[in-house]
């Protein structure tokens, strides 16, 4: 995809469905009683990933692009596959129902693309191992492919050594079959989509400070979901509705869950001129209209306990500090390196490749806004997140930016590019 800078952005817009929202709910409809209805599921490959993988033990899930019907077979109904489990690219998946499938009554491989087979598995094998699950690496360096075979869980308490949703959500699945109660403690508050569902779902589950706790489920039971828009698709829009010359866009039907919503305190902590309006609490997760301006932003410090609040949304960020005024410092983001990219290594290559001041340090980057950009060649590694990052800042550079793989958007956002081509004049 070939981009050039425009004159500026102005319209009204929705956004795909929730991608964490998208996969619990075919993984918990999956296994409660009854039938649940999906609204805004999003249809891109991660999630049609996890929709795969429950068919094939099993699940009758009906998709017919407006919305899913999952007819649970119970927690305790899924069958063996017939072949490896294949989740693509999709992390959520790969991570989210090991938990699952480590109390099943079967054995079961589960695989992915080339990328998956370079993220680290042992944060969720580790976890599961203490509460006896048997699961390992078969070319024993702690990635995919998985081989996993299902036991007895006991339930046990664990302090995670990362504040990751990922890691947190596969213990507490797995910890619905345990004996006993199960727990998770983070040193931060990652995104907490999985209580919020479970809780909805039936589960005994409860959360204090930084633990949650689960105890074991005799069973759920279906309901109905309506998948907000997803807020690290709505990044890209914010972004670009910024530091763009001439923009305003407004952006509906935005999820503003509280441990998702970092990259709106960053915009706040940047001077931006943001608007979040018409709120809505009726569901667990609260939804907004977020409308953006041309602003002119000033560096900020990010880190701490904002950082798993905003952790997929770093690389645009990284973009909108090219363009603030002085320095954005942004730490304890090591996390960056386990993405489907070393995303440190690839926002700062590329950045530095269209001309922008920034050096990378070995938790996130500092970045002096220069206001402005050259067009170069994109490499995003197949990293959708980069991809559409790297257009946005593309659409302020000085001459075209080559986006090369610029197809990989569609794991998360597919449409990218014709919505955005809605907003340009």
């Amino acid at each position: 995809m070939i981009i050039k800078r425009i004159k500026g952005l102005s319209g009204e817009i929705s956004i795909p469905g929730d991608k964490s929202i998208s996969h619990r709910s075919i993984m918990l409809g999956s296994l409660a009683k009854g039938d649940t209805e999906v609204y805004g599921f999003l249809q891109g490959a991660d999630c049609l990933s996890s929709i795969s993988c429950f068919k094939a033990m099993g699940v009758d899930i009906e998709n017919d692009g407006s919305k899913v019907i999952i007819h649970g077979n119970g927690l305790y109904g899924l069958r063996k596959p017939s072949d490896i489990l294949d989740v693509g690219n999709s992390g959520t998946t790969i991570r989210l129902m090991s938990g699952i499938l480590a109390a099943q009554d079967f054995d079961v491989r589960v695989d992915g693309d080339a990328s998956i087979r370079k993220r680290p598995m042992g944060r969720i094998m580790n976890p599961l191992g203490l509460m006896g699950a048997d699961i390992r690496s078969i070319n024993d360096n702690g990635c995919a492919p998985l081989a996993i075979s299902g036991r007895k869980l006991k339930g046990i308490h664990y302090e995670s050594p990362v504040a990751s949703a990922q890691v947190k959500s596969g213990v507490l699945f797995a910890g619905l079959y345990a004996e006993g109660e199960t727990s998770v403690t983070e040193p931060y508050v990652s995104r907490n989509h999985t209580e919020l569902m479970l809780k909805d779902f039936g589960a005994d589950i409860r959360t204090v400070d930084k633990t949650v706790t689960v105890a074991p489920a005799k069973e759920l039971y279906a309901r109905r979901i309506d998948v907000p828009g997803d807020i690290s698709s709505a990044a890209y829009f914010i972004a670009a509705g910024l530091i763009i010359d001439n923009s305003c866009i407004t952006i509906k039907n935005v999820g503003i869950n509280p441990t998702r919503d970092g990259i709106l305190e960053v915009c706040s902590m940047m001077g931006a001129d943001i608007i979040v309006e018409e709120i809505n609490n009726d569901s667990a997760e609260p939804v907004a209209d977020i409308t953006v301006r041309t602003s002119s932003l000033r560096g900020c410090v990010i880190g701490g306990e904002l950082i798993p609040r905003l952790i997929d949304e770093i690389p645009v960020i990284a973009v909108m500090a090219c363009f603030a005024e002085g320095t954005t410092t942004i730490k304890d983001a090591g996390e960056l390196k386990v993405k489907e990219s070393n995303r440190i290594d690839t926002i700062v290559n590329n950045l530095k490749a269209m001309g922008a001041d920034i050096e990378a340090t070995d938790d996130g980057m500092i970045i002096n806004g220069k206001g402005d950009l050259k067009g170069a060649s994109i490499d995003c590694k197949a990293d959708h997140r980069v991809a559409m990052s790297f257009t946005v800042a593309g659409l302020n550079a000085d001459g075209e930016t080559d986006i090369v793989g610029s197809e990989c958007v569609d794991i998360s956002f597919p449409g990218f590019f014709d919505t955005l081509n809605m907003l340009v004049f």
